[in-house]
């Protein structure tokens, strides 16, 4: 329980954090220099104005100084960061686990935005993600060690090849650049065995929105943009916290 209060209030800070990465990052702007401004008026916002969820709900989602409105996806995000934290804690069997697991929801959750928002897999954020598998893989069990490293070789061998494949045949990209590369820090995660899973996982993901446009009445096309990255996100997420379909316990 005290890991739960912990994790989930480091996610709420944390959350803070990543909302302002997903906004700056896209933009070129610098992420650690520059305080926070409103967005309506440019006035730099005190600490006490920056207080995860709190500062939002004092204020009634509106800058003091302006009125304007304050976006819905910050305390979203600072939400969703500490209900990862808790899940972490509170759903696996121990706290080195509660701690990789909420490392990858944070990263995954950042990704996802910034790819759903601006369909854009930056290296700076992928990269860091294929790291920190390796790396905790090694942390949790330095004698298995090749599954993850293999998975991430793997990872983006398969969706590199995928993607020049489909432009050979095509003639345009089918693939980003970003999605190789972020299937390879899946792979560092899950290994190399669970990557059929997050496949699976993705393209349920994928498919169910595109039903879900259909059935709305929204015309749907091939040559329409897609954020593969978040789909896969998820299906690096349910990989990890269920185990490979078809071989989970």
């Amino acid at each position: 329980m005290i890991l739960a209060f912990i994790l989930g209030g480091l996610g709420l800070i944390l959350g803070s954090f990543l909302g302002l990465v997903s906004l700056r990052l896209p933009r070129g702007e610098g992420i650690v220099a520059g305080r926070s401004r409103c967005g309506g008026c440019g006035r730099p916002l005190p600490p006490w104005r920056l207080v995860p969820l709190l500062s939002w709900l004092v204020a009634r989602g509106r800058c003091r100084d302006c009125g304007a409105s304050i976006p819905l996806r910050y305390p979203l995000i600072e939400s969703a960061c500490a209900l990862i934290g808790v899940g972490a804690a509170l759903g696996q069997p121990g706290w080195a686990t509660a701690i990789a697991t909420a490392l990858l929801g944070w990263q995954l959750l950042l990704i996802a935005i910034v790819d759903g928002e601006n369909f854009w897999l930056p290296d700076g954020l992928t990269l860091p993600l294929l790291a920190s598998g390796l790396a905790v893989n090694v942390w949790l069990d330095p004698s298995h060690w090749s599954g993850p490293v293999i998975g991430a070789v793997a990872g983006f061998v398969a969706l590199w090849s995928l993607g020049a494949l489909y432009k050979l045949v095509r003639r345009r990209d089918g693939l980003g650049g970003g999605d190789p590369i972020l299937l390879a820090a899946g792979g560092a995660w899950v290994g190399w065995v669970g990557l059929p899973s997050v496949l699976i996982w993705a393209s349920v993901g994928g498919l169910s929105v595109v039903a879900a446009l259909m059935l709305t009445g929204r015309p749907v096309s091939g040559s329409d943009r897609m954020p593969f990255g978040v789909y896969l996100a998820l299906g690096i997420a349910l990989t990890w916290l269920l185990g490979p379909l078809g071989l989970s316990a």
